[in-house]
C-alpha cells in the first residue's frame, strides 16, 4: 500500500457503521482542537490584531448590536 493518506483511507472503508461513527465524533473534535490551536497561533503572531481593530472601531461608532 501507498503512504499513510493511502492506509488510512482504505482502513476508513474498512469501519463498521458503528466504528465509522465513532470515528466521525472524534474526527469532530480533533479537529476543533486543531482549528482552536490554529487561531491561538495566529492570535499570538499578531494576525488577528487588524480584524480585532476594526471590530473594536465599529463597536465604538455604534455600528453594533447587542447579542
Amino acid at each position: 500500500m501507498g503512504n499513510k493518506l493511502e492506509l488510512l483511507e482504505h482502513e476508513i472503508t474498512e469501519l463498521t457503521a458503528a466504528e465509522l461513527a465513532q470515528f466521525r465524533e472524534w474526527f469532530t473534535r480533533f479537529d476543533a482542537m486543531e482549528w482552536d490551536r490554529q487561531i491561538d497561533r495566529d492570535a499570538a503572531a499578531g494576525k488577528l490584531d487588524a480584524l480585532a481593530d476594526k471590530a473594536l472601531a465599529a463597536h465604538r461608532a455604534g455600528k453594533t448590536t447587542p447579542l
